[in-house]
């Protein structure tokens, strides 16, 4: 794959989320705004020191695309929606969400004009850029998310919601641009439950004018509490919370349900939780056959289980590469981890990137011996 003017046989990184360490949990996480800093703000060097922890880990295991980990908050929810509604001028009071996964947490209310009010990823992008000289990428919830997950009591329609979002986010996908990041990825983890109308027009309004960039569309079937999410059946009622300890409505298909309908966003990277659900599980490459890759776009794949505590061999990583070989060509292929770390232990984590990278590695020397012999 073709990054800048770097070529890179199946890339690796990771898809976001890593686990903080504890010392920026305790205390920086829960009071960082987003803002910008004087040089000497304690704020901003605790920012600084710990983007640079979370560098060193991928570093350390030989990722070729390094990442923020996102560490604008202490636990997932704050990282994935509570920090962008405090960015956007939300009031953080609201009933639960209406999603099985996510149906503890609440939907912030929305009674005036959605709005930039600040920089949302900017800092963090600064920190990145600072703590490494590898190629580098920010991440960003993704826009059908953030409008799902709004209590709206201002616009007329989801739609003039959604398009909102994306302008405001949009300033701050420019700005980090800017800054030469070499991946821009929005996650939209909510498009295998159903693409909204307005979901591709807003995803295009979200990257408009992005120059620098290759833009990532990170989708998975949910990671927060260690499981899939899952419709509800005809019997939920608004606002119910769900007990995720028991399963209710039929699950969604999985890749059938992102592609193709995703090649219609104006993306350069369509990132995949596994081509399945699980890590045995790659029903997804039939669906790549009947709906090839555009052109313009490449195909990166986690290969590694983030549900999971047990670490995949080399081997086992190597493999799944293989079989993913099977229908996207190496020059498009990129390989990641099925979903964000953030749920499990650092020390875990860290395992995990090194097989990834040791497992792709295994897959690129034999792609380099096979050219030698055909030579």
């Amino acid at each position: 794959m073709k990054i800048g003017n770097q070529n890179i046989t199946i890339p690796t990184s990771m898809v976001g989320n890593y686990p903080n360490p504890r010392w920026w949990d305790a205390e920086f996480a829960r009071h960082f705004s987003g803002d910008q800093e004087p040089p000497d703000a304690m704020v901003r060097e605790a920012l600084e020191d710990v983007v640079a922890a979370i560098v060193k880990d991928q570093e350390m295991a030989g990722l070729d695309i390094i990442t923020d980990g996102r560490v604008h908050g202490d636990n997932y929810a704050d990282q994935a929606v509570y920090y962008y509604f405090r960015r956007l001028g939300y009031n953080l009071k609201g009933g639960h969400l209406g999603f099985p996964i996510y149906s503890k947490l609440h939907a912030a209310t929305l009674d005036q004009e959605l709005k930039r009010r600040g920089a949302i990823m900017v800092q963090q992008a600064h920190a990145l850029k600072r703590a490494t000289n590898k190629l580098t990428k920010v991440q960003y919830t993704g826009v059908q998310v953030l409008a799902q997950c709004t209590n709206d009591l201002h616009y007329k329609s989801s739609r003039d919601r959604a398009m909102a979002l994306a302008a405001a986010i949009n300033e701050d996908l420019l700005e980090v641009d800017s800054l030469g990041v070499d991946f821009i990825q929005l996650d939209e983890f909510t498009w295998p439950y159903g693409f909204e109308g307005w979901a591709i027009e807003a995803f295009n309004r979200a990257v408009e004018g992005v120059k620098h960039a290759q833009i990532i569309v990170h989708v998975c079937w949910g990671n927060w509490g260690g499981t899939p999410a899952y419709f509800p059946d005809d019997t939920a009622q608004a606002g119910e919370v769900f007990d995720l300890s028991k399963r209710r409505g039929q699950a969604p298909s999985a890749t059938s349900s992102v592609v193709p309908k995703a090649y219609e966003a104006n993306i350069n990277v369509l990132n995949l939780e596994n081509c399945g659900r699980r890590s045995d599980d790659m029903s997804g490459l039939e669906v790549l056959k009947n709906h090839p890759l555009p052109k313009n776009v490449c195909f990166w794949a986690g290969v590694i289980d983030v549900k999971s505590t047990i670490t995949e061999t080399a081997e086992q990583v190597a493999d799944r590469i293989r079989r993913l070989l099977e229908v996207v060509p190496a020059d498009r292929l990129g390989v990641t981890t099925d979903c964000g770390l953030i749920l499990l232990q650092r020390y875990i984590a860290a395992e995990k990137l090194h097989a990834l990278v040791q497992g792709s590695e295994l897959v690129r020397a034999e792609l380099a011996g096979h050219s030698t012999q055909v030579a």
